[in-house]
């Protein structure tokens, strides 16, 4: 009996062991599909794929190599400095359970206790976009060489200002594209970049465009592409605006495979149907005047601060160095003196950049002072050093140039608090650079927006003495020139800014409504004409030409004008009254009231749509009686 009872009580322990096997059906199948398939699928970016329990076996070994390391999956951020959603990052139970997987000899399991694989079929996750837009022609990668940044500028051929609460980017060959970005041009200056060089898009690792330099745009929002990034669509209430004629700009860092390929990005836009109601901000903290990282050097740090005017939640973070960043640190000393960590990422590579949300948006209030620090190594013994040997490194835009930032997405708790934090961040930018025309620039712009004419003339000519060419800041000077009544000087300003660039549309569309309003109708023609022979699709320029040829009696070409406007600008109420007094004058009063109706439909107290409505239903019931 004795001897029985133990060779069951063996049988009983041997089966306790086989159930508590790690297989790769109940354990690591789970792990590896939410860690690592992301990347490693068929026409992922990751080299090999990782689906099957045949495909993880084969690399089992390697597998557990860089996940010890932790190398694999990419998580730069240390633990317990900042709480992030969407950590990719492996526990020690994980990487114990998967070293004990091969170290069992890879034993498959149970084919019932295998979950669903992950599918990756290149469709929308979103679901189908609003609207799709695409890079005009696929770019080129040649097969060796260095890694590749490159922008493309992909127009949206939007009619009317929408707003998106998404985006979602489709690359139709993401294993040579390693991350990219998508900002705005709204002035369309980047168009003329594009091709210069004889080949699709042109070069640059951060995309700074001449309207809103060192910045980016929309300034509320990353815009930010990983291979595995999970797309998400943005509360309604926090979208962000598109207008008509801007630019998407896609910046991409490319990464030869050994032979060549070919790339293009499509886009797609989800738009919401109501403007946002809350208005994030992205604040840098940054100091590149300050990046001369001499050779051999191993702890060259930079640093910077801002004190916050007013009570905000941190919603994200975005680190950014280039190839001798190493330690990035970002915190917070609140009013009470206490510390809060938002990030700390002790190895960067800039391989594995990325924008970090928070689980939870972090509260600082008032008074909090937010901190960065970064350090550099330039030393041979820096495995991502470019440079053999190490060389003198300052700051710019190029690869082999050097930047330290720390981008802060902030939510403000009310909306002119938005003007505080602007303000504040350009205040701490002219302390650092006495004589940065963004500074005086954005302060400029600032103080106009709160009526301060005075004020803000004055930093609009403090920025042009240091940046005397800058179109951006003498449309602005002119346009603050014409609100203090000085129409002369204001249109001799946007003379001299067109003598310098035509292409300047901004410029022509502000001389033509001055010159218009000045009496001056044949030269608001010529300009209005200009201007829309560059953009046709402008409603508001359609509807000032169309404006002045009727103050000339020219009706059938007013009417022309005014019908183009209405069809980009339905829902405008302004435009379909005029629009459907033109129509009136010429006779077509069926139509007339149609536009009426429409304006109504737009803003119900109109008072001169409604009067134009009564007298054109009037006229036809007259006619009808005839």
């Amino acid at each position: 009996m004795v001897l029985r009872l133990t060779i069951v009580l063996l049988m009983a322990m041997s089966a306790a062991l086989a159930s508590a096997q790690v297989t790769f059906n109940r354990e690591v199948a789970p792990i590896v599909y939410r860690h690592c398939a992301p990347c490693h699928h068929a026409n992922g970016p990751g080299p090999f794929p990782l689906i099957t329990y045949q495909d993880v076996s084969k690399h089992a070994a390697q597998i557990v190599d860089v996940i010890k390391r932790r190398y694999m999956p990419p998580w730069p951020p240390e633990h317990g400095y900042g709480e992030f959603a969407g950590d990719r990052s492996l526990s020690s139970a994980q990487i114990r359970l998967l070293a004990e997987w091969v170290a069992a000899g890879k034993p498959e399991g149970d084919a019932k206790d295998l979950p669903p694989a992950p599918q990756f079929n290149g469709e929308w996750q979103m679901g189908a976009p609003d609207l799709v837009v695409k890079m005009p022609v696929a770019y080129q990668m040649p097969a060796a060489g260095s890694d590749v940044f490159r922008n493309f500028v992909v127009p949206t051929g939007l009619k009317q200002t929408r707003y998106v609460r998404g985006l979602e980017l489709h690359l139709s060959n993401p294993r040579v594209v390693h991350h990219a970005n998508v900002v705005l041009d709204r002035t369309g200056a980047l168009r003329r970049r594009d091709g210069e060089d004889g080949r699709p898009g042109f070069p640059g690792m951060d995309v700074i465009t001449e309207a809103a330099p060192d910045s980016f745009d929309p300034d509320s929002h990353f815009l930010f592409w990983k291979p595995t990034s999970v797309p998400r669509l943005l509360p309604e209430d926090m979208s962000w605006r598109l207008d008509p004629d801007t630019d998407l700009v896609v910046n991409l860092h490319l990464q030869p495979t050994g032979k060549p390929e070919k790339v293009q990005a499509e886009i797609g836009l989800y738009f919401s149907p109501q403007p946002p109601t809350k208005f994030p901000m992205l604040v840098q903290l940054e100091h590149d005047g300050a990046i001369r990282v001499p050779p051999g050097s191993r702890d060259f740090t930079v640093s910077d601060h801002l004190t916050l005017p007013v009570d905000v939640d941190l919603l994200a973070i975005y680190p950014h160095a280039h190839y001798l960043g190493k330690l990035i640190e970002a915190w917070a000393i609140l009013p009470d003196g206490q510390k809060r960590w938002l990030i700390r990422i002790p190895d960067w590579d800039i391989n594995w950049q990325a924008e970090y949300e928070y689980a939870r948006p972090v509260p600082l209030p008032k008074g909090s002072r937010v901190e960065m620090k970064i350090s550099y190594d330039n030393t041979a013994a820096n495995p991502r050093n470019p440079n053999h040997p190490p060389r003198l490194v300052v700051s710019g835009n190029r690869s082999e140039d050097e930047m330290g930032h720390v981008w802060l997405q902030v939510l403000p708790r009310a909306k002119d608090d938005r003007y505080a934090l602007q303000e504040a961040v350009m205040r701490r930018r002219l302390e650092k650079y006495p004589a940065d025309f963004l500074a005086h620039y954005n302060l400029g712009a600032l103080e106009e927006s709160r009526g301060k004419l005075d004020a803000a003339l004055a930093l609009y000519r403090d920025a042009l003495r240091i940046e005397p060419q800058n179109e951006t800041a003498q449309n602005s000077l002119a346009g603050v020139l014409l609100l203090k009544g000085d129409e002369a000087d204001a249109i001799a300003n946007w003379r001299a800014l067109l003598a310098r660039d035509p292409g300047y549309l901004n410029a022509r569309y502000n001389l033509a409504r001055t010159l218009a309003g000045s009496g001056d109708l044949e030269g608001a023609v010529h300009e209005y004409s200009a201007f829309l022979n560059a953009r046709p699709n402008d409603a508001e320029a359609q509807a000032g030409l169309g404006t002045v040829l009727y103050r000339q009696r020219n009706f059938a070409a007013a009417l022309g004008c005014f019908r183009k406007a209405a069809e980009l600008a339905p829902s405008n109420g302004d435009i379909q009254t005029n629009y459907g007094t033109l129509l009136a004058i010429a006779g077509q009063l069926a139509e007339a009231q149609k536009a009426f109706e429409r304006a109504l439909a737009d803003d119900p107290s109109s008072e001169a749509a409604r009067a134009n409505l009564e007298r054109v239903k009037a006229q036809l019931a007259s006619g009808a009686r005839h």
